[in-house]
Formats: structure tokens, sequence, C-alpha cells
């Protein structure tokens, strides 16, 4: 049924369970409005009224109410064991014995030196196991994917971990009441959905990798100073748009090619002439910037942030170019009071990417990257490799591959392509790496189906 939306207001009872009854800080200085359905039972905020709405302020309540957790519950032990057994590979262990490389037949596996789950990943699932050991009986819901794997996310499905449904673009908070168990995933949750979480008094499980968290606080510096956010990364991911929902005014570009853009329309038209009228700018990044932002007012005093699993180089080349830009403009002398910038790069990113390069340096036949293909960071990595030219196959499963010697595998921008004989005949060498959220057994699984392809081949040459 179709429902009208209204401005409710949603206050924060101090006295009640909301932040464990404490009452010293208020987050905002009076109500403040959210979108919501018609029905008020259904709430689900899409807004949150900034210029009355402190969100560190609030954040910083959140995670001290007795409603909260990010640490887990003591059952670490048991849920890494268990973890352990489900997403480890003999033959990736194998291979870290033999220095990353080691030969199957006429196979030879070269594993890129950073590879797979990092820290942050692994945090995150190994807590979200603990909440449903923590809470075996309750009904368990997550706000996103808890990472950008298939395998890991059908896992959690099965130990009834439920995502909060989603019709017509917009999460339906309404199924969730009180004394049920929200999950938030490794790349946190949208400063409106901790409100609505927090006022529906449930028990909130936080995965938020702390390195997206650093960057959190990035654009909240940005916010104090006045400066407008520059965050480079993808507006509808998951992890940009709750970084966006910490800033203040902002502004979000994909790669270089609208920076350069942005920067043009700095200068005027003195860097590249690829910019045009204040109508064109809002036009085109109309889904990426802040409720009012207007160009000429709002790019005078600018910060760098970043998604945290953006390629490291590029971010690197935005920062310097933004920083040239407002030289240009005004003055070399005078630029600190119109640019800033923090390390936000993330160092599980930057050194898988560290790794790549120089995985693509070595002799190699192809190419085979292993990661949820929703996943950022894994594309990514598929660039470096397509961008040396390698043939390089991105893959979320071993079900990409097969039946025979056929592979259906993405490209760096997302195209999805098949292949047919795809490995060559005879002794082949593949480098081998997986994005940030990739279990090992994961490329164990697709790493058996080539040996069985080429154990095929040799059977029938001989």
């Amino acid at each position: 049924m179709a429902t009208s939306l209204q401005l409710c207001r949603f206050y924060i009872r101090t006295g009640s369970d909301n932040f464990g009854g404490r009452s010293a800080v208020l987050p905002f200085r009076k109500p403040i409005s959210v979108k919501c359905s018609g029905d008020s039972a259904s709430s689900s905020a899409v807004a949150v009224d900034s210029d009355n709405f402190d969100a560190k302020a609030f954040r910083h309540n959140l995670t001290r109410s007795k409603n909260y957790n990010r640490k887990g519950f003591g059952h670490k032990e048991e849920t890494l064991e268990l973890m352990n057994r489900e997403y480890t590979s003999d033959v990736i262990k194998k291979l870290k014995e033999n220095g990353n490389v080691y030969t199957w037949g006429n196979v030879t596996i070269k594993l890129a030196e950073a590879y797979g789950f990092c820290w942050g990943v692994e945090r995150a699932v190994q807590i979200a196991y603990e909440a449903r050991k923590q809470f075996p009986d309750e009904k368990i819901w997550i706000t996103n994917e808890i990472i950008h794997n298939p395998t890991v996310n059908k896992r959690l499905e099965e130990m009834e971990v439920q995502n909060i449904p989603v019709e017509e673009g917009k999460k339906r908070f309404d199924v969730v009441n009180k004394g049920d168990v929200v999950v938030l995933p490794a790349f946190g949750a949208a400063v409106d959905e901790m409100l609505i979480l927090n006022d529906k008094n449930v028990q909130i499980v936080d995965t938020t990798c702390p390195w997206v968290s650093k960057v959190w606080n990035t654009v909240e510096k940005h916010k104090k100073g006045d400066y407008t956010s520059i965050i480079h990364g993808k507006y509808a991911h998951e992890e940009t748009i709750a970084t966006a929902s910490f800033a203040g005014t902002y502004i979000i570009l994909k790669g270089m090619t609208e920076a350069m853009y942005v920067c043009d329309y700095i200068l005027g038209g003195a860097l590249n002439g690829s910019s045009s009228t204040k109508e064109e700018f809002l036009e085109k990044f109309k889904k990426a910037v802040s409720k009012g932002f207007d160009p000429d007012r709002d790019l005078v005093k600018v910060g760098i942030a970043n998604q945290t699993t953006m390629l490291k180089g590029e971010t690197e080349e935005i920062g310097k170019l933004v920083e040239r830009t407002m030289m240009q403009k005004y003055g070399v002398e005078n630029v600190n009071d119109h640019f800033i910038s923090f390390n936000t790069i993330c160092d599980a990113t930057q050194e898988r990417q560290d790794a790549m390069y120089k995985m693509v340096e070595e002799d190699l036949d192809l190419m085979l990257v292993v990661g949820g293909w929703n996943s950022s960071n894994t594309s990514h990595l598929q660039e470096i490799s397509e961008d040396r030219g390698i043939p390089s196959y991105w893959i979320d499963s071993e079900q990409r591959i097969g039946p025979g010697n056929k592979i259906a595998h993405k490209l760096k921008h997302g195209e999805l392509v098949e292949r047919e004989n795809w490995l060559p005949k005879g002794p082949i060498t593949i480098g081998v790496t997986s994005g940030a959220s990739t279990p090992d057994k994961v490329v164990e699984d697709a790493l058996i189906k080539v040996f069985d392809i080429k154990r095929e081949e040799a059977l029938q040459v001989a």
C-alpha cells in the first residue's frame, strides 16, 4: 500500500533507556525532523536536518548506551574457531608455506603477498557470529550486507541474521521491534538509521570498521572548520552514504575526471575547460552533493576524505589536484585557509593494492581475482591488472567457472562477460589475489576448478 511522506519528530528520552539513561549531553539543540512514512509505526528515516543536529555528540552518547556493543560478547575464541573451520584453506596454507608459490601438475600459482580477509572484515564477521551466540533466540537484523562477499552473507542468512527489507529503495525499519538485535555492517550505517534504531530501543551490535570511523572523524573536523568535504567514493556505496551523513556540506567524486571538472569550475574554466554553468554542475552532481549545495559558495574551503576501498593512488592524485587548484585560486601563502587534508586511506586496502602492483610485474599467463562483484576494493585490484594488459578474470565464486574451460567474469567497470577456453593449454602460471572481504576457502574452491580443468586436459593428451 502506498503511503505519503510527512515530517515526523524524534525526541531522545534522556531519562529512559536511550543512551543508557544519560542526560548530560544532548546531541541537538531542538527537536529534529526526518522523513518517514505516513504510518508512524513504519518510520524509515531518509534525511536528518543537519542544521539542528550534532551527529558527533549523538554517536558519542550512543556508543555509551547499555544497548550498544562494538567489542563482542566474550565468545571470540569459539567463534574464531568456527570461522576457521568454515573459511580457511589447505591450498592457501600450502602456498604460504612455500613462499606464496606452488605448482600443482602443470599449474603454477603465485599468490599476492597481501590478499583476502583484512582485519576489519574478520572482526566484523566474528562479532556478528558472536551476536548470534549471545542472542540465540532473539530476532537479529542487519542494515546492509555485513561485507561484500556472497559466501559470508549466505552463511549469516543460514544463521537467521536477516536483512532489513527494502521497498522502493527505502528500508522498512517498521519490521524491527523493541528487544530485537540489529547489526551494523563493516561499512557502518548512516546517522539517520542509527537514530531510528536508538529510538526503537533495540540492541545495536556495531561492526563498523575502525578505518571507516576514522573517515567519519575526518569529515566531522571538516564540518567544524566550515570546510566542504570532497569525498572520493561512489555515492551509492553504503560506506560513502554513512560518511556523508556525518559530513556537513559535501560533494562525492567517483574519480579523477569528476575531480578535474570540479577544479575547472573553481578556476572558472582555466584548468581544462571541462566545466560549464552552475546549473549544469548541479545537474551533474545532483545525487552526489549535500542538500542546498552551492558550488560558488561551498567550494571556497574544502577538505579531502575518501571511501576506504577506493584506489589509493587516485585519492592522492585528487588531493594534490585540489590543493594545486586552491593555490592557483587563492595563492600559495593562503592555501591552508582553503584546503585541508588528513590521511584516511585504509592500510589493508593500500597493502592489497601495493601487492597487486608488485604481482603484475611477475611473468604471468593470467590473473585470477576473487571477490564479491559489488566489492569496491576488489574492483580496483581487477583495475590494476587490466590496466597492465594482463588477461584478468574477476569472479565472485567458483560457480563462475565451467562447464568445461569456460568462465563468466567481470571487468573493472562491472561489465559481465563470458569466455571460452580461458585457460591456455600446457603449463601455465596464474597470479591470484582476493578482495578484503573474501575468505580463503572461496579462493580454494576456484583453484580446485582450475586444477580439474587442467587435469582433464592432461588426460585427453595422454
